[in-house]
């Protein structure tokens, strides 16, 4: 015998199943603010970490297209002794003749000369930094352009004048270059001509004080014999700017080149390859970051499972004239499961669009482009969303399971 249809449960819809299960929230603001908070808190931390992530690879990315990724560098290496290898003074020159070389330069350090603000800092703090000669094309050639100041020319080459990496000229505190401005180095007076900005694919450059190599040869006594007579050098660094579509080919014959006698003696690079896996190996560090958003999340998940066992607790009388009322178990069930997803949901859409404003504002400061991954907010969504229906399920079976008489009686 068919059911009338006037004892058949009416059938909630979309719209005001919503606004049933959004009752909750609006008359408990607070409580649902403070519930919301762990899951808005977990998903700024994975939106921040993958946007933040994403936005710096980009900008190292652009940096290496922009500085070129046709730079190679030849370095001192040990010999068989496992003592400091010496380079050939005639090795720019030998490098400068191979086919697809464009442009060389070159540096030799100074063992034992460094660079103090005055000769009153006590020896032993070098600050890190290091002297080095410098070919008159280092910057163009290195990709470092000229903060403040000039670079050497061939009459500052020889004269007791310095040009400091940027690195350098912060830890000495010259953040500007006047007349007159010096610097102690390898025990006289150096005037300083002016300061480097970053060099990103030549760190070297950056912690250096840089003289011409005839001034290294003259106030230094950085100099060496070749073919019996004394010459500048030697280099202990060698830039190389090769055809972009022939880096393999002049890579590979580069040692052999700027030392024949000993060949394994130099060591070849490519700098960009080392700040290209430099943006691949972010990841494996920001997966601590991630745990912890991960973390915050499931913090939030108990916060709002607690917060929905106590609203059922306190909702008593409201399941039981509910259920007077014709409300069947399921539609309970869907009320309080739907009041634990929205709240779950609100508190992943603020935390979104916290993490997208943390990553715009510091990748602004850093003139990154900002990028932030489809999986990073639709991620903290979809998590948001799940942990939601896993904190109000056992909540809304519980509801689900009180009978009218037992609600109102214990209301």
């Amino acid at each position: 015998m068919p059911i009338p249809s006037h004892l058949v449960p009416a059938r909630l819809r979309a719209g005001d199943q919503a606004r049933v299960a959004s009752s909750g929230l609006r008359a408990r603001p607070l409580r649902a603010a403070l519930s919301a908070l762990g899951i808005a808190i977990g998903t700024t931390a994975i939106v921040a970490v993958l946007g933040l992530s994403s936005s710096s690879q980009a900008g190292l990315l652009a940096e290496i297209d922009r500085l070129g990724t046709n730079l190679l560098t030849v370095k001192t290496g040990q010999s068989l002794t496992r003592e400091e290898a010496v380079m050939p003074v005639a090795a720019p020159a030998r490098v400068s003749r191979l086919a697809s070389v464009e442009e060389v330069a070159h540096t030799g350090t100074i063992d034992d000369a460094n660079v103090y603000r005055s000769p009153v800092i006590p020896p032993i703090n070098t600050n890190g930094l290091k002297v080095q000669a410098a070919s008159l094309n280092l910057p163009q050639v290195a990709g470092a352009g000229v903060a403040h100041g000039r670079w050497l020319n061939e009459a500052t080459a020889t004269q007791p004048t310095v040009v400091l990496g940027a690195v350098a000229a912060e830890r000495l505190g010259i953040s500007r270059v006047h007349p007159g401005q010096r610097v102690w180095l390898g025990g006289q007076w150096f005037y300083v001509a002016g300061t480097l900005t970053a060099a990103t694919l030549a760190p070297d450059i950056d912690t250096s004080a840089l003289v011409g190599y005839p001034a290294a040869r003259r106030y230094l006594g950085h100099t060496t014999m070749a073919g019996g007579r004394p010459a500048d050098g030697p280099p202990s660094t060698i830039y190389v700017r090769s055809a972009t579509d022939a880096v393999g080919a002049v890579q590979s014959v580069l040692a052999q080149t700027a030392n024949p006698e000993a060949p394994n003696e130099v060591n070849v690079s490519q700098p960009s390859d080392a700040l290209t896996a430099r943006a691949s190996a972010k990841g494996a560090f920001n997966s601590l970051f991630l745990g912890l958003g991960v973390v915050a999340l499931l913090v939030g998940a108990v916060g709002v499972a607690n917060i929905m066992i106590i609203s059922v607790l306190e909702r008593r009388s409201e399941i039981g004239l509910r259920r007077a009322l014709g409300a069947t178990r399921g539609q309970i069930r869907t009320q309080f499961l739907s009041e634990a997803i929205m709240l779950s949901v609100l508190g992943g859409i603020v935390g979104v669009a916290a993490g997208a404003l943390a990553t715009a504002v510091y990748a602004a400061t850093k003139n990154w482009t900002v990028v932030i991954p489809t999986e990073a907010w639709a991620g903290g969504i979809a998590s948001a969303i799940l942990i939601g229906a896993i904190a109000g399920l056992i909540p809304a079976l519980r509801a689900a399971r009180l009978s009218p008489t037992e609600a109102l009686r214990t209301a």
